[in-house]
């Protein structure tokens, strides 16, 4: 399935509206104020950068610019939110709009995350003395259980990142430079349908994969160098993320044992993964793999994250994070070990939690030697 295929289906964002209103209703709350722009995305289905949506019990109401006021429009309808969402648009100041869609309400909720201290005090200036209550992870723990659209549009950015890396991985044989095969996987995701690259590629060759973020470097790739592919597609606001962990050639035997301790541990974490599970338990059972081997200080990241609108996303997989797994939650699985000098290895997929465990959304073959 590429980016020719037919069209991700569409979602019910009304539904998301319905599960607010009663996350409200837990919070005691008379209005919430969204001003994070992928939340804003999630519950309305507008993309634009300069939004705040207003929810109440009784209405929902999209204040945007004038530089948005036909796409804003088009995008609610064709989200099939017209009728649900009111739409407002003020280009010299949204705060009014904001403040009258809210007014008469006494307690009202603000992302405080995300909302800075200047547009806090500007809201209690204009909010006519209502209760200002900040809230952490009301939208976030809706969007981290996905529905069959969001689903199948992570599935799809994943086909599109797999078809990409099967396209390239025979380039790496040509002594290109980092920066060269990023660009390589890139573009061919974008051939291929992708919107774009969901996050800045790492290519990592030979002892820049000791860096867990290398950044692509003028380096060429040589045989015998291990190289850590971190990258992925973004397809209609979703993303998909998977890492490969190859060797030039064929691989030393510290190569080898390094490739084959991460490959038990991330097998091991992705067989522990169902829904009931709590993440740090996930976490570890891939350290402990880890840790056997003699390397549990050269695995310092956490196993995995949610992954969705944003790429990383609620639920956490780390040793710090205690948060039981639910179906449908979409999560990476991504256990490495980095050695300075020699390199590293990682090997991630992303998956999709069920009751009897996970579906792996990315497919690409796990070998080592290319």
């Amino acid at each position: 399935m590429t980016g020719d295929s037919l069209a991700p289906p569409v979602m019910d964002l009304a539904a998301r509206l319905r599960s607010m209103r009663v996350a409200l209703g837990a919070h005691d709350l008379d209005a919430f104020v969204v001003t994070n722009l992928l939340n804003v995305r999630y519950l309305s289905g507008f993309t634009g950068s300069n939004a705040v949506l207003v929810l109440t019990a009784e209405a929902a109401v999209l204040v945007t610019d004038g530089r948005y006021r036909e796409q804003a429009a088009a995008e609610l309808e064709h989200a099939h939110m017209a009728e649900h969402i009111t739409l407002r648009v003020n280009s010299s100041d949204l705060d009014t709009a904001v403040a009258e869609a809210v007014a008469g309400q006494r307690r009202i909720g603000l992302e405080a995350a995300t909302i800075t201290w200047a547009a806090q005090q500007r809201y209690a200036a204009r909010f006519n003395e209502a209760e200002l209550v900040p809230l952490t992870n009301v939208v976030e723990l809706l969007r981290s259980v996905k529905d069959a659209g969001e689903i199948d549009r992570i599935e799809r950015a994943s086909e599109i990142a797999d078809a990409a890396l099967t396209q390239s991985i025979g380039r790496l044989h040509g002594r290109p430079t980092e920066r060269d095969f990023a660009l390589t996987l890139e573009t061919a995701m974008r051939r291929m349908g992708a919107d774009g690259p969901s996050f800045d590629t790492i290519v990592a060759s030979g002892p820049n994969g000791a860096r867990p973020h290398a950044r692509p470097s003028s380096r060429r790739i040589e045989r015998g160098d291990l190289v850590v592919l971190d990258f992925g597609a973004l397809l209609d606001g979703y993303h998909s993320d998977m890492t490969r962990t190859v060797c030039i050639g064929p691989p030393s035997p510290q190569q080898r044992r390094l490739f084959d301790v991460v490959l038990v541990a991330q097998q091991t974490a992705r067989d522990a993964v169902r829904a009931g599970v709590v993440t740090k338990d996930i976490d570890a059972q891939a350290r402990a793999v880890i840790a056997e081997a003699g390397w549990a200080e050269q695995f310092d990241h956490g196993t995995g994250h949610g992954i969705g609108l944003a790429v990383h996303e609620y639920p956490i997989l780390s040793r710090s994070t205690a948060v039981v797994l639910v179906q449908d939650n979409v999560v990476t699985v991504e256990p490495g070990v980095y050695l300075s000098g020699l390199g590293g290895v990682r090997v991630e997929d992303t998956v999709v939690v069920s009751e009897s465990g996970c579906r792996s959304l990315t497919l690409f073959p796990k070998a080592l030697e290319v």
